[in-house]
């Protein structure tokens, strides 16, 4: 190799060296917030650091997914007389130590191979750390490669996966037995190789050892949003994350063993994984630690990283993970349609995470909450489109309407908007109502002199409501629905601090400004959160949502006007919606528009589907992004029909945090085409 080219590698080698340090820190986190219990790999950290909630759970699943296979090799092995762990580019990992306190490593031994600097680093860690030191049977030898520590069932070797000779060498010198039933440990550390070393890796395994277990963790899905900020956070770390290319989803790392000879793999995503073989008391337990409203990069997170056992040897077979998820959410295929849905960005800058949006009069958009690269803010702004196209306008509200999110703001037939709900962190819920008004006076006029921008009034006044109020939510809807000639607003689902999901609806009626209780008739939905609602033939139609388990709905609901009351009527669709969350839905005549959200399905992403209610029948159309010069992300944002003239709706804001790959946000209002829907 030219000298360019070895010093490139080597700066490749030592960045990804450098996220072995990074992911201990993130694993000590995880464990002190007491997501799973490992007292040893403190000892691996300088300084502990707290992490996100969101981080913590995208370590925990981790942990636990290679936990479990370890456990399994270990339980299918029992009986065994010999049997070994090798981890691949272990780097600070504690499994040894762990295994060794909880008196599970009976008849075996634990090899551990990384390159020389980590593991000359790990060994100086454990011979200064008496915990450590004292975990070993027989003394450390002197820091000279290959081999840094030996001892009785742990053995710590440096030296580069990637040269096969030297690690076949340096294990059989280490005493690895060939024949024995062994598991092999890849924790992300193939995919930061070249593709045709990664493979190599594979089949010299399969070649070397007939009685073995691959386990390995790693990404997959690069080329949706999600995908794409994740490639560019190692991308920029100098950790090209390779196999991805050739190996883009499970089906094809499934094949990928096959082909290497393995002779039987199993490959799910981390929420087939989670929901499908984590026990529900434990997630549960998992889900009430920290206050956690990061639902939609939680799932696309785990839709992006996988949990692959493949095996040689009948024995091994039996080592496998379930071949099929216990719950129904990703059996539902989309129905395509052949057409995609063309988008256009609109050339205002803004961006915004959990804002709401209501329609003031065509072609103005009140947007309010939210917040954006700044942090959480309360800046109430009008989107407002006039002959030059679209622009903002700064918004001055008699009374602070507040830091909020996930709040609803809803448009009343008479003129005016009822601001409700929402929150400021998920440990502090927004109460109350406020009803809005914008100055009478109509759109603005020439810049503002004084303050150099737009403004408009906005006539703010706290609702003084009666009657017994609903407990305090977000992610709820809010909808105007008609009885007995007068208007209410029909408050329904949303999650709270104490509930995951609520499934209680109330009635405001918006003229005596009072909570009443109307009659409601049949069998009410399931509880649930961030899904849509739309006014329908005086009542509402729901759709979609996250139930009280984390798991996506794909149910279409209506509220229906009765002589007495209201009255639950589920529509049964065919074929049945993908469920889906997060989304945003508009009622057009006879159909509902379903639009974004985020889905457990591995084909692609949501773009568009419709619903139409008088056949009951489904289309699930895709989005043509290649307009938008960046990754539309479409949950956490707002969208509206701006004029109802115009079959063309508004998507504003929206994106996310992506796990710990940094905060995504949509930088400008993009319009869907809806005439293939429609049409």
């Amino acid at each position: 190799m030219p000298t360019t080219n070895r010093k490139k590698q080597k700066g490749r080698d030592t960045a990804v060296q450098g996220t072995n340090d990074s992911s201990v820190v993130s694993k000590v986190s995880a464990a002190a917030q007491g997501y799973f219990q490992d007292f040893f790999l403190q000892h691996f950290v300088c300084k502990a650091a707290r992490r996100a909630p969101l981080i913590n759970r995208g370590y925990y699943v981790r942990w636990r997914a290679v936990d479990h296979c370890v456990r399994r090799f270990l339980h299918v092995t029992e009986n065994c007389p010999k049997r070994q762990i090798l981890s691949l580019g272990a780097g600070f990992d504690s499994t040894y130590f762990r295994l060794h306190a909880d008196d599970a490593l009976d008849r075996a031994v634990v090899f551990e191979v990384d390159f020389p600097d980590v593991t000359r680093r790990k060994a100086a860690l454990i011979s200064s750390n008496i915990t450590l030191r004292g975990m070993l049977d027989s003394h450390l030898p002197s820091l000279t490669g290959p081999l840094y520590v030996s001892s009785g069932q742990y053995h710590l070797l440096g030296v580069d996966v990637r040269q096969e000779s030297q690690v076949e060498e340096a294990l059989g010198a280490a005493g690895l037995d060939w024949a024995a039933p062994t598991l092999i440990l890849s924790e992300v550390v193939l995919t930061y190789m070249e593709t045709q070393w990664s493979d190599a890796v594979i089949s010299w395994a399969a070649k070397l050892l007939p009685q073995s277990l691959f386990v390995m963790y790693e990404q997959i899905h690069p080329h949706d949003p999600f995908g794409q900020i994740m490639q560019d956070h190692f991308l920029k770390l100098n950790s090209t994350l390779h196999a991805l290319r050739q190996y883009p989803d499970t089906a094809a790392q499934r094949h990928r063993f096959l082909d290497k000879g393995w002779e039987e793999c199993v490959c799910l995503d981390m929420n087939d994984f989670y929901l499908g073989l984590v026990p529900e008391e434990e997630r549960c337990r998992v889900e009430s630690l920290e206050p956690f409203d990061e639902y939609e990069e939680w799932h696309q997170k785990c839709s992006h990283y996988f949990i692959l056992t493949a095996s040689r040897g009948s024995l091994m077979a039996q080592a496998l993970l379930l071949h099929a998820p216990v719950y129904p959410v990703s059996s539902v295929c989309p129905s395509w349609s052949a057409t995609a849905l063309s988008l256009r960005t609109v050339p205002v800058s803004m961006e915004g995470l959990g804002m709401a949006s209501a329609l003031v009069r065509p072609g103005q958009v009140l947007l309010t909450g939210g917040s954006s690269r700044g942090g959480r803010r309360a800046v109430t702004r009008i989107l407002l489109r006039d002959q030059e196209g679209w622009r903002f306008v700064c918004v001055e509200p008699s009374v602070d309407l507040g830091v909020r999110l996930y709040h609803t703001v809803t448009s009343l037939p008479g003129g005016g908007i009822v601001v409700y709900g929402g929150r400021s962190s998920p440990l502090n819920p927004i109460r109350g109502l406020l009803r809005v008004n914008l100055d009478p006076s109509g759109p603005p006029g020439p810049l503002d002199s004084q303050k150099g921008r737009d403004t408009m009034k906005l006539c703010v006044e706290q609702m003084i409501c009666t009657g017994d109020s609903p407990p305090p939510r977000w992610r709820h809807t809010a909808t105007v629905v008609c009885h007995e000639g007068k208007d209410f607003l029909f408050v329904f689902g949303g999650k709270n601090q104490s509930e995951a999901a609520l499934g209680d609806g109330y009635f405001l009626c918006l003229d005596k400004q009072h909570w009443t209780e109307i009659p409601v008739e049949g069998a009410p939905p399931e509880a649930r959160h961030s899904h849509s609602a739309f006014p329908y033939q005086g009542g509402v139609v729901v759709f979609g949502g996250l139930d009280r388990r984390g798991v996506p709905l794909g149910d279409t609901v209506v509220l229906r006007p009765t002589e007495r009351g209201f009255s639950w009527e589920r529509i049964e669709v065919e074929p049945p919606p993908v469920p889906r969350y997060a989304h945003s839905a508009h009622v057009i005549g006879e159909k509902l528009v379903v639009v974004g959200g985020v889905w457990l399905h591995s084909e692609g992403v949501p773009g568009v589907v419709m619903i139409n209610l008088s056949t009951c029948s489904s289309v699930e159309f895709s989005l043509d992004t290649t307009s938008v010069p960046w990754p539309l992300m479409l949950h956490s944002f707002c969208s509206e029909l701006t004029d109802p003239e115009e079959p063309e709706l508004l998507l504003i804001g929206g994106g996310g945090n992506c796990f710990s790959f940094g905060t995504h946000f949509n930088l400008q209002p993009v319009t869907v085409d809806l005439r293939p829907v429609l049409g």
